[in-house]
């Protein structure tokens, strides 16, 4: 059964035994009233026949009552009708009395209350038996008005039991409608989830009921499981792009150095200026792979979250060392150095690899002669290193995707137009790893501003 069906099977059942209980309660009660009462006008009436046998007669007996007297030894002192309304109709029957009558109450007179069927069947009695010296007084009075009024209330409480009834089943059928609404909107919305599409939510989710909160957990769980969902297509296809861009990557090399080796094999060997062709060309593209691979390597460390070293950093040497060395492989650019002391806790290697994929980013996309700076400061409790030019920028949507790995400007990733792409991924690896970040300040013809933040060295106490 479903469960508005139990709830509905439930509730009627729980209703029809209470009423059934108080329809038993309110019938027995009035049953014991009307009889309590008949008994009290049988006690009233049995002065009158008391007088009635004194004075030999049964005048002044009340009408409709029935009465026998007999002595101790059964004879028959009188058996009468009380003269009653019975107009043209004949009188009812007359009860049927035991042979012989137990009294159980033997103080002040023993006396006897009992209900006795009618001589013909058709109705009942109540009767009142009684010793007075040597004779019995039995009086009755019939009951058919007392069994017409609790048939009555017998009807009466049937119909308004089955309208109760019938009330609060529809009533009950209503409020499970109404309080079982939420969850098939539930199951409507995990029918839409099963079906794919992760981004439903429970309407109506409220902390007030039961059902809401219901909703509340299964919204914070379909949350977590559609970013976690998302986390895995993007991992995915961010996978699928890094082996592409690899293979791609690593394939020009490869078949450069396979081009200088079918020509050593062709006769290069032979003479002398083919043969020191080849050799230079297969080491410069295996230094290009070695690189490539070094790179590789480093981002699947980082990846990993292999620790760096904790050391105490002066940033600002760092910065220092890094623009010297810019400054040897390119005179000709201008490049300035704007540093204040600031000392970091990492890696003293791997921050320098930062700066020198900053500069070498400067190199690469920036025209020869193109203006650049380096500078270090604390700006709000934060070590800020910043590497900007003066040169063609990028486009708006390029300054958040630089920093993906193989990302490059130029699609057709021609050998003049920069590295492997792998750069700003290092740089984003390695500022992350020490618990920093990076963000690209760009526009076209405006140059570029990539801002590093770390958190300054804290000594130990």
């Amino acid at each position: 059964m479903s469960l508005r069906a139990r709830l509905l099977v439930g509730l009627a059942a729980l209703a029809a035994v209470g009423l059934l209980a108080a329809d038993v309660a309110t019938y027995h009660e009035l049953r014991s009233f009307l009889v309590n009462r008949v008994d009290k006008t049988l006690d009233q009436d049995h002065v009158a026949v008391e007088n009635a046998v004194e004075s030999c007669g049964p005048p002044g007996l009340p009408p409709d009552l029935y009465v026998r007297v007999e002595t101790s030894d059964q004879s028959k002192v009188y058996c009468v009708r009380a003269p009653g309304r019975f107009g043209d109709r004949p009188a009812p029957a007359p009860p049927r009395l035991p042979e012989r009558i137990v009294f159980h109450r033997t103080r002040p007179e023993p006396m006897a209350y009992f209900t006795v069927p009618s001589a013909d069947g058709t109705g009942h009695y109540r009767v009142r038996a009684s010793v007075e010296g040597q004779a019995v007084i039995v009086v009755a009075e019939s009951l058919n008005d007392v069994y017409g009024t609790l048939h009555r209330l017998l009807v009466i409480e049937l119909l308004v039991t089955l309208a109760v009834l019938g009330a609060i089943v529809g009533l009950g059928l209503w409020v499970v409608r109404l309080g079982l609404r939420p969850l098939r909107a539930i199951e409507r919305t995990a029918g839409s989830i099963a079906s794919g599409d992760l981004s439903q939510r429970v309407d109506r989710a409220e902390p007030r009921t039961e059902v809401g909160r219901l909703g509340l957990a299964l919204n914070a769980m379909l949350g977590q499981i559609e970013t976690a969902f998302n986390a895995r297509a993007e991992s995915e296809a961010k996978l699928r792009r890094f082996v592409a861009d690899a293979s791609h990557e690593l394939r020009t090399p490869l078949a450069a150095v396979r081009a200088y080796a079918e020509l050593f094999r062709r006769g290069a060997a032979k003479r002398p200026d083919d043969l020191k062709r080849s050799m230079e060309g297969i080491e410069r593209e295996a230094e290009r792979m070695g690189l490539l691979v070094d790179d590789l390597l480093l981002l699947a460390r980082l990846d990993e979250g292999r620790p760096l070293l904790r050391d105490q950093v002066h940033l600002d040497d760092v910065a220092r060392e890094a623009v010297e060395t810019a400054r040897a492989l390119e005179p000709g650019r201008s490049l300035s150095l704007d540093v204040e002391p600031v000392v970091v806790t990492g890696d003293h290697d791997r921050l320098r690899q930062i700066v020198d994929n900053l500069l070498a980013n400067v190199r690469e996309h920036t025209p020869a002669g193109t203006a650049a700076s380096v500078s270090v400061h604390v700006v709000d409790g934060h070590a800020v290193l910043e590497v900007a030019d003066e040169g063609p920028g990028m486009p708006a949507g390029d300054s958040t995707r630089v920093f993906e790995r193989f990302f490059r400007a130029d699609p057709s990733r021609t050998r003049t137009s920069g590295g492997a792409g792998l750069g700003l991924a290092i740089v984003t690896a390695v500022a992350e790893a020490h618990g920093g970040r990076v963000t690209a300040a760009s526009a076209t013809g405006e140059g570029s501003r990539f801002r590093v933040e770390l958190p300054l060295h804290e000594p130990s106490s």
